[in-house]
This record gives C-alpha cells, sequence and structure tokens, in this order.
C-alpha cells in the first residue's frame, strides 16, 4: 500500500499566511492611532478600532493584551515613524548648519502633515507620560537620536560655527515647542491676536522663524 505524501501548500500561500499577522497589526494599529488621536485613550474604543480596523476585538486583544497595551503600541509606533523620518535626514554628512535647519524644517513640517502625532501627545501629557515611561523601546530610539545631534553640536563647535556646552536635548526641545506651541494653539492664537495663523504664507513665516531661531540659540 503506498504511503500517502503531504504535499506542502504552494509558497506564495505560506508567504500569505506569514503576512497576514502582520497585515492585521498593521491595521489595528492604524485604525488605533486615529481612534486614539480623535476621542484619546479614554474616549476610544476597542469595538470602534477593531471594526476601523475590519478584524475583530479577539485579535486586538492577541496582538496587544488590552486598550493600555494598544495605546503604548501605537504611541511607540508614532515616535518610530518620526525618529525613522528623521534618519534619512542623513545629518552626519551635512554641515552643521545644514544640519540643524534641515533638522528644524523637518520636525516643522512633520508636525504640520501629522496632526494625529500632536494630538497624541496631548492625551500622553494629560496621563503624565504614565503610559511612555514603560517602554524601553522608545528610550533606546531617543537616546540614538541624542547621540546623533550631539555629534552635530560637536562638529560645529569644533568649527567655531557653534558655542560650547551646548545641551542637544534642550535644543531638541526648542525645535520641537516652536512648532508644537504654534500647532497646538492656533486656533486660539488666530482669535487673541486676529490673524489667521492656518494661512499658508503664516505657515511659511513661521517655518523661516523657527529655522533662524534655533541657529540663533546655538551660534557663536
Amino acid at each position: 500500500m503506498a504511503s500517502e505524501i503531504t504535499e506542502k501548500p504552494p509558497r506564495r500561500e505560506r508567504r500569505k499566511a506569514i503576512r497576514d499577522p502582520e497585515r492585521t497589526q498593521a491595521a489595528i494599529l492604524q485604525a488605533a492611532t486615529a481612534e486614539f488621536a480623535e476621542k484619546g485613550i479614554g474616549g476610544a474604543r476597542v469595538d470602534t478600532i477593531a471594526a476601523r480596523a475590519g478584524t475583530n476585538k479577539r485579535m486586538l486583544y492577541h496582538y496587544f493584551g488590552d486598550k493600555s497595551g494598544l495605546y503604548i503600541a501605537v504611541l511607540e509606533e508614532t515616535y518610530a515613524a518620526i525618529r525613522s523620518a528623521e534618519r534619512e535626514l542623513d545629518l552626519t554628512h551635512k554641515t552643521p548648519e545644514e544640519a540643524l535647519s534641515e533638522l528644524s524644517r523637518f520636525t516643522w513640517r512633520y508636525f504640520l502633515e501629522h496632526p494625529e502625532f500632536i494630538s497624541l501627545l496631548n492625551t500622553e501629557n494629560l496621563f503624565k507620560a504614565e503610559h511612555l515611561k514603560g517602554s524601553r523601546k522608545l528610550t533606546e530610539m531617543h537616546s540614538h537620536f541624542v547621540t546623533e545631534l550631539a555629534d552635530v553640536l560637536r562638529r560645529g563647535r569644533e568649527e567655531g560655527v557653534f558655542r560650547p556646552g551646548i545641551d542637544p536635548v534642550n535644543v531638541y526641545i526648542t525645535i520641537a515647542a516652536l512648532g508644537y506651541f504654534y500647532l497646538s494653539n492656533r486656533y486660539t492664537l488666530s482669535a487673541i491676536f486676529d490673524r489667521d495663523l492656518t494661512n499658508p504664507a503664516r505657515l511659511k513665516e513661521w517655518e523661516e522663524h523657527v529655522v533662524n531661531t534655533v541657529l540663533a540659540t546655538v551660534r557663536t
């Protein structure tokens, strides 16, 4: 009697089976990012996130544990996205002033083009960063970025264009603050000062102000 031969599924089907979990997780993260950005962690609903992702709650809990775990994953993914985009600037191979100028422009434009990032920051600050504090991934990715920025400042000091003793974290906070405050308060500021801060010309003007301000704080 001939022995049975168990055939393996076609390679394409095996690849699909491997990729499906990745696609499902990506869909859940995308849906959760939108939901948390719109409603915060308190107002977001797991049912709604699952429906937006085209999956079910069981899969969400399987991959992320609970709503809090999913929220932390969203924060990690959000920060990973901006850190990944920053690496493409290749600051190491630019002059110190070019590097800071490009980083300032990039950060402003990224905040402008990703309003969900601002919303998530607002939410997490309400919780005093209690979710961020438990993430080693975030600590590691920011450590690498600070090292790269410190190298830019060191090269600027050695070339005599930047003053000594500059803290790279302070520089980045300055860059982020100039963009974050403008965008998170643009509507109230527009009403107070009776000028449309959402106007494209105003936005471009502020971008130049950010660059000039950041460079002025580090130059000799």
